[in-house]
């Protein structure tokens, strides 16, 4: 992101101050006091600006974060939530409704709901700092030592907006935020003996790059692929692909020369990138170089755990992504959970990475995405850990709606989630749902046909569609939701069934298959 403030040393140490009365509290107070807490919800999308610019209603991801609304369920909490421009009452209501037997009125009192009016392209917490007064409304709002900040992803834009409101940030402080760069992830995975691709260290111009590559084609020279990768990139928009197989019986010099004239054709991953822009980018976040790991049966696996302010790691969810792309490197939805073959060994592989952040101080929600590629001949699976997300993902959402919901727990002997009533549950979820007959529905619009068709989610069976992203629906024509079934098949039908009613109410071509629907036709996401 550019543009972020330089704190001065007064606002570190205080919001350093403010994270160990943080953990004094997780310490201190019982579980039961713990949930009688204020939580400001600031969902802004504090990330590479040039990269959002590619995302279509970027700032409507903000609604990502309303499944927290499923908290009020809790009759001792109450939510602060804020945004750049009012939330759809209708959206609102959608989502208070989700809580059946609890009075609206006794939830609406504890829901306060804040906007900046502002729908510029710049991050919400920026909207925030500039306007005093806005922040001062919210701060008598809120309960001395009983509230607290959570927030999308964590920069120096969150630790001043945190010290300003004078309460903590359930959050990693933004000077750890290196550990979740390419390059930090790699060193991460290197300390904790995690197996990660062979690759390059951090570098910030095309010359270094060039030479850092041919290092690791001199390295491994039937090397068939390498990727370039800006370090703070996020859903694969900053990786770009170069095929070495044309070139496998050059000599060494020869090589060198190839690759200085190959980066103009580089296949990019974000629609309309050229080396030029992507070559201006290096030298702002800088890049690294990586062995594409080929294999004939693939999969994108990731684990989500949490750093809790007493120091304890929790595995919550391990995931199979759905990626689309050029060369399949961009993030469109996942499945919950990820295949048996590799399920526990991502959730070993992640405790020990959450562990390793957690003595470096890190806090809150991270995930850990990976390749996983099947050996021939064997039911075994290699696991390649490929970087750290040291932020809320598109994994998040869906995995806690599911748990806010259902009110269940996730099982770590089996790697699966079950309700209270004991059943299993499974889901596919993205954000990136588009057809361009969607443009113009409005939130009303979808809620009629949710009602006709019965596509909500059902609390008495557990299963059906939680639908969000909804202010991208008129204009974009996008749509977010999370499909919750009794079994994997369950919950493809329910999705299936989803589209198949939304095609038919806006007159489009019948259901095709999520590998040949708009989903994967690389249209760009946030992660």
């Amino acid at each position: 992101m550019n543009g972020l403030p330089h704190s001065n040393t007064n606002t570190v140490q205080r919001f350093r101050e403010l994270q160990t009365q943080l953990r004094q509290r997780f310490h201190t107070l019982s579980y039961q006091e713990l949930k009688d807490q204020d939580v400001v919800v600031i969902p802004s999308l504090s990330l590479d600006s040039h990269q959002l610019e590619k995302v279509q209603g970027a700032h409507q991801y903000e609604e990502r974060l309303l499944f927290s609304l499923i908290r009020l369920r809790n009759p001792q909490m109450r939510l602060i939530y804020v945004s750049s421009q009012p939330v759809h009452p209708t959206v609102i209501d959608y989502y208070l409704h989700l809580m059946p037997g609890i009075p609206l009125s006794h939830v609406r009192d504890r829901l306060l709901l804040f906007s900046t009016y502002d729908t510029s392209p710049k991050p919400l917490t920026q909207k925030i700092l500039e306007r005093p007064r806005l922040i001062s409304r919210i701060h008598q709002v809120l309960r001395p030592n009983k509230s607290y900040m959570v927030c999308f992803n964590s920069t120096p834009l969150e630790r001043e907006l945190s010290v300003q409101l004078d309460i903590p940030l359930f959050g990693v402080d933004p000077d750890l935020n290196y550990w979740g760069t390419k390059s930090g992830s790699r060193q991460i995975f290197s300390e904790v003996g995690i197996p990660h691709p062979d690759g390059s260290p951090l570098v910030w111009n095309s010359e270094d790059l060039t030479q850092v590559a041919l290092e690791l084609w001199d390295r491994q020279p039937t090397l068939k692929r390498m990727v370039i990768k800006l370090n703070q990139g996020f859903s694969g928009e900053g990786n770009a692909l170069l095929d070495l197989r044309p070139f496998q019986d050059l000599t060494f010099h020869e090589r060198a020369k190839i690759l200085q004239k190959s980066w103009h054709h580089l296949r990019f991953q974000a629609p309309d990138e050229t080396w030029e822009t992507f070559s201006d980018r290096i030298s702002e976040l800088g890049a690294i170089v990586e062995a594409f790991i080929e294999g004939e049966i693939k999969q994108s696996p990731s684990v989500q755990c949490e750093i809790f302010p007493t120091g304890k790691v929790e595995v919550l969810s391990t995931h199979d992504q759905i990626l689309s792309g050029p060369d399949g490197q961009v993030f469109q939805g996942c499945r919950f959970p990820a295949q048996q073959a590799y399920r526990l060994q991502l959730q070993e592989m992640g405790e020990k990475i959450g562990q390793n952040l957690a003595d470096k101080g890190a806090l809150e929600r991270f995930s850990v995405d990976f390749i996983a590629v099947h050996q021939p001949d064997s039911s075994e699976w290699d696991l390649q850990a490929i970087e750290i997300n040291l932020r809320r993902g598109g994994t998040t959402h869906p995995f806690m709606t599911l748990k806010l919901l259902t009110n269940g727990s996730y099982d770590l002997k089996t790697g699966l989630f079950y309700s209270q009533q004991s059943r299993p549950k499974f889901y596919i979820a993205s954000d990136n749902l588009q057809s361009e007959r969607y443009q113009g529905l409005l939130p009303n619009d979808l809620m009629d046909i949710i009602v006709n068709h019965e596509l909500h989610f059902n609390n008495s069976t557990e299963t059906g569609t939680v639908f969000h992203l909804m202010g991208c629906l008129s204009r974009y024509g996008k749509l977010g939701l999370t499909c919750i079934g009794n079994s994997p098949e369950h919950a493809q039908e329910i999705y299936d069934r989803v589209v198949a009613v939304l095609d038919e109410e806006t007159e489009i071509h019948p259901f095709r298959s999520w590998e040949n629907d708009s989903l994967s036709k690389g249209i760009p996401i946030i992660q």
